[in-house]
């Protein structure tokens, strides 16, 4: 029978293990996708350690909020699919029944999109929280307009990559800031204008060096935590902050003492969103063949190795998403 990954109890790496279950025919509107890779992302971290801010439901819990696979099994009315199309997963907010961490997972057929043709099936699996976060959060929040300069922090995530890349599509200026100046020219060279290290230099000063004096038109705060406030006065009168990452668990105060117009910003706003899905997979689909949208991945791992991935995960040394393979 088909493998799952699931977790009685929370806690560390240690507590998923693989059981097989049968496959669930698809309902009216629903979809049964065979899944040949999947992303490990922090909110699965959370969900398996009972950080996460949404009730899991124990024993027998499921992960995974990403993947890409292959159309299996159709429920009635479903138009536009067919069995056997590779398909990519776009929101899966009940992971914790229908996750991604399996062979087999059934969705409502308005969660997938086509795959586009000249990903592989790793990048596929890699590419979408990344990519619909950045861009939800730049382009539907922001509104990111060519020539804006754009802050970016923890710019060498996967969220802060896809979002340098985001903004060079659209023709905005993407800064990017990380913590350590040895990753300075690695942003470079994956498309920032410029990179600033909080290790070396004052966020403020070297983005009004690099804007001309004026300030970040907006910010993409990846952080969050008490160094959002840092980030402040680095940004121009009247610009932007979107708030959209959690990698500080520190409370972040709320920002004052600068005209800014200020969002707070998670995936699923846009993702369940039906028309906005469909502007950004137009935009995935003509970035990825421009060459333009190309995701970076650290590791590959299989999923009878789910727990070394997990393990991989939480030292915070990898460079790129860790994808899974079935």
């Amino acid at each position: 029978m088909p493998r799952v990954v699931v977790f009685d109890e929370f806690g560390g790496p240690e507590t998923m293990h693989i059981v097989e279950e049968p496959v669930s025919e698809p309902g009216s509107g629903e979809v049964r996708v065979r899944i040949e890779a999947f992303a490990v992302n922090p909110l699965d971290q959370m969900m398996r350690s009972g950080t996460s801010p949404a009730p899991v439901p124990l024993p027998h819990a499921r992960l995974g909020i990403e993947g890409t696979g292959v159309v299996d099994a159709l429920g009635p009315r479903v138009p536009g699919l067919k069995i056997g199309d590779p398909v990519i997963l776009t929101a899966i907010p009940d992971a914790g029944v229908r996750g991604s961490y399996a062979e087999y997972t059934t969705v409502p057929a308005d969660r997938v999109i086509v795959r586009p043709a000249s990903l592989g099936v790793a990048e596929a699996a890699a590419i979408w929280v990344a990519f619909s976060t950045a861009f939800g959060a730049l382009v539907e929040k922001a509104r990111m307009l060519p020539g804006d300069h754009v802050l970016i922090t923890a710019a060498s995530g996967s969220v802060g990559r896809a979002a340098v890349q985001i903004a060079n599509q659209i023709g905005a200026v993407p800064i990017a800031v990380t913590r350590s100046a040895a990753k300075k020219d690695v942003l470079l060279a994956a498309g920032a204008a410029a990179a600033i290290a909080t290790d070396e230099a004052d966020i403020a000063e070297a983005v009004h060096h690099h804007t001309g004096g004026t300030g970040a038109d907006i910010i993409l705060d990846l952080v969050m935590g008490p160094g959002q406030q840092d980030l402040l006065a680095a940004a121009r009168p009247g610009g932007t902050l979107v708030a959209a990452g959690f990698l500080d668990p520190q409370p972040a105060p709320f920002p004052t003492g600068a005209p800014l117009t200020v969002f707070s910003y998670q995936s699923f706003e846009h993702t369940l969103d039906d028309v906005v899905v469909k502007r950004m997979s137009a935009f995935l689909n003509a970035g990825v063949r421009l060459g333009a949208l190309q995701p970076a991945i650290d590791r590959v791992f299989t999923l009878d190795d789910i727990v070394e991935a997990h393990r991989h995960l939480e030292k915070g040394i990898h460079t790129g998403k860790i994808v899974v393979t079935t």
